[in-house]
């Protein structure tokens, strides 16, 4: 019985201020709190709220036959308790159906799996946490940050006990198989949900692009796509940004009443079923290995890490990042770690990518800065605000001690 396994990825960073060459105003706060505030609102009013909504009404219509899974990162729950605890709400009304799936990730959506194995621990344990505290719920399935994965980040995945991984479904790991499929780790006991990105994309990207072949979109044409893998598919894996529903579609383009029509056109078919990762690699048996011999993600044309780590500018502030980190660790001052950690997560170096052509214009859509070089001055200036913070912090301590 063929299955549709829907994830959407919820995330807000913390923007940070126009921070100035040599502030030494350690009293105020790194963050933007104007902007913060100011963006989840929007976004909650365009997609999270209105979403949430035709969500919970389609799991009770569908009498808990249709079910979605979620991530939420940490930084994007402290933002929502902090100034829009009514979205919050209503992700918790919706962990209260049974039908939805709050996935694992790292805390602060960071890179930690590409710089420091403990800190990486440290954060996926710091978000379980979070998950259980509001959701009730304990997650068994892990994403990684915009699903960077590779072997090795699969095998540190199962050492801290998760079942499986979802994973971008890029045309050279599968080397000619179907991304509808679950696989497993070549060494460890990990499945793998590869996401169907071109079935993923149609929805995310093309919906409302009139130029494309296939527009206008209808739930009709999009099941009977799905339904021509029948026979041939254990699992279709539908990964998105859940602002497509509102915010990069907005409502005018009918994204709304697509998602609450599709669950009845693809459940038309017998065959066919909506589940949650967890109970995939539960009543799926994988079909065979699948290895990840290289970094991958769900980002540009590539699907590897260059809309992170592509630009000598980018991998000099990562660089500078994990060395204020080693002082962070090595002082033990609380309030310079939250910090560190914030400067941690992979929107601050996403908006000095230096991309162009198409994937260029999508990282330019999610950036408060005018342009790249914009975004490494200010995050190396924050940098340098806490590295003044650790330095005083050790000051005050000695004089105490003294």
């Amino acid at each position: 019985m063929p299955s549709v396994c829907f994830y959407f990825q919820v995330h807000q960073p913390y923007r940070l201020r126009a921070v100035a060459p040599f502030d030494a105003d350690t009293k105020r706060s790194l963050f933007c709190e104007d902007s913060n505030s100011g963006i989840l609102w929007k976004v909650a009013r365009k997609c999270y709220l209105p979403a949430n909504e035709t969500i919970l009404e389609l799991i009770k219509r569908h009498e808990g036959r249709f079910k979605v899974a979620y991530s939420l990162s940490g930084v994007a729950i402290e933002q929502m308790k902090e100034y829009a605890p009514r979205v919050l709400d209503s992700f918790v009304r919706l962990a209260e159906t049974n039908c939805v799936e709050f996935l694992a990730e790292t805390y602060y959506h960071s890179l930690a799996a590409l710089h420091d194995r403990d800190e990486f621990a440290e954060q996926v344990r710091a978000h379980g946490e979070a998950i259980q505290e509001h959701f009730g719920q304990t997650p068994r399935v892990f994403r990684n940050t915009e699903l960077i994965y590779s072997d090795e980040i699969g095998e540190r995945i199962d050492e801290l006990g998760f079942r499986a991984v979802v994973a971008e479904g890029a045309d050279d790991i599968l080397a000619g198989r179907s991304p509808n499929f679950v696989y497993k780790h070549p060494r460890r006991d990990l499945a793998i949900l590869p996401k169907n990105y071109r079935l993923s994309d149609d929805i995310a990207f093309r919906f409302s692009n009139e130029a494309w072949k296939e527009h206008p979109l209808s739930t009709g044409k999009f099941a009977g796509w799905l339904h021509a893998h029948s026979g041939n598919a254990q699992v279709i894996n539908l990964f998105m940004d859940y602002e497509t529903f509102g915010e990069h579609q907005w409502e005018a383009t009918g994204i709304f009443e697509f998602l609450n029509a599709l669950p009845q056109d693809v459940m038309r078919a017998p065959d066919w079923q909506f589940q949650l990762p967890s109970e995939v690699v539960r009543d799926i048996p994988p079909v065979g290995e699948l290895s990840y011999g290289r970094l991958t993600s769900w980002a540009d044309q590539e699907r590897d890490v260059t809309a992170w780590l592509g630009n000598r500018m980018q991998r000099e502030a990562f660089e500078a990042m994990q060395e204020i980190g080693k002082r962070v660790r090595e002082r033990n001052n609380p309030a310079a770690m939250k910090l560190w950690r914030k400067l941690q997560t992979s929107d601050h170096f996403y908006y000095m990518c230096t991309k162009w052509f198409s994937d260029g214009d999508v990282h330019a859509y999610f950036s408060p800065y005018e342009g790249p070089y914009d975004a490494f001055i200010n995050y190396m200036n924050a940098l340098d605000e806490i590295r003044d913070q650790i330095l005083a912090h050790s000051a005050r301590y000695q004089k105490v001690q003294g």
